[in-house]
């Protein structure tokens, strides 16, 4: 039986319900539908992640060092000093294991910090509300879609031996999976934005300021059609920050490594 092209997304844990579909397969509305789980997913990761790092403590370190200007803000977000801080926000004592969480927690605290000066998020609204039938009566995340050769599932059945961290886990690669679908469905030019911070190569302390400069005259209308604009400015930063060392995502990898080894 041939099965139609459409994205689902569902999740049901505790008081999160949410629930949609896209029938509406042509690449605009895959696009801003991808957005909009994207949001809903990283808005969630975070609140997973408080049996194994202490995010109050980095919300506040965020808060701290968002009282500065972009340019120092991102300065703050690399110095050695941060990284300490960070170091003692975890609660893992095996090396090993604490540097898989620490770069976890450095990109929560990259987003927390960097969403007080600039769009860290696209334009869409998370999913807030059930609006299909969830596929199931478990607790669950559930991100399954189909559209001609591509087909992903993403899925975590959660009951009580699910490690907390598992959850935000599946949730950082779903947006993972996002980052990589969305600029094919929203038009948006990865090689132009690469291009345009082609100059950079391993950046020093010293050049931090000149990408931070070429992030704030980045001309998304350039590299955008009408409607993504704001999307590829998402990926500006992320671009910035990726020649910075910084990340603007959760990374997946690190958790199912510490999960693997805990």
């Amino acid at each position: 039986m041939k099965v139609e092209d459409q994205i689902i997304f569902t999740a049901r844990h505790g008081s999160w319900k949410v629930g949609d579909r896209l029938l509406d397969m042509d690449n605009e509305s895959i696009a801003h539908f991808l957005a909009s789980i994207a949001n809903t997913v990283n808005f969630k990761i975070a609140e997973y992640l408080t049996e194994v790092m202490n995010i109050a403590g980095i919300m506040s370190l965020a808060e701290e060092i968002a009282k500065k200007d972009l340019n120092d803000t991102i300065m703050a977000l690399k110095s050695s000093g941060t990284a300490r801080k960070l170091g003692t926000l975890v609660f893992e004592e095996d090396k090993k294991l604490k540097k898989h969480l620490v770069e976890v927690a450095k990109a929560i605290l990259v987003r927390a910090a960097l969403a007080k000066k600039v769009s860290i998020d696209y334009p869409e609204e998370p999913l807030k509300e059930v609006k299909i039938v969830l596929p199931f009566n478990e607790d669950h995340i559930n991100f399954t879609a189909k559209h001609g050769r591509w087909i992903v599932v993403k899925r975590l059945m959660i009951d009580d031996k699910t490690p907390m961290a598992d959850v935000a886990r599946i949730l950082a690669s779903i947006n993972e999976t996002i980052t990589l679908k969305l600029p094919i469905y929203a038009g948006i030019d990865l090689d132009g934005i690469d291009a345009w911070f082609g100059e950079f190569k391993k950046v020093k302390k010293a050049e931090i300021p000149a990408v931070v400069e070429k992030y704030k005259h980045f001309p998304a209308e350039n590299y955008a059609p009408s409607g993504f604009e704001k999307h590829a400015e998402v990926y500006a930063l992320r671009k910035a920050l990726e020649k910075i060392s910084l990340p603007l995502d959760v990374p997946a990898k690190n958790l199912e490594k510490y999960l693997e080894k805990k």
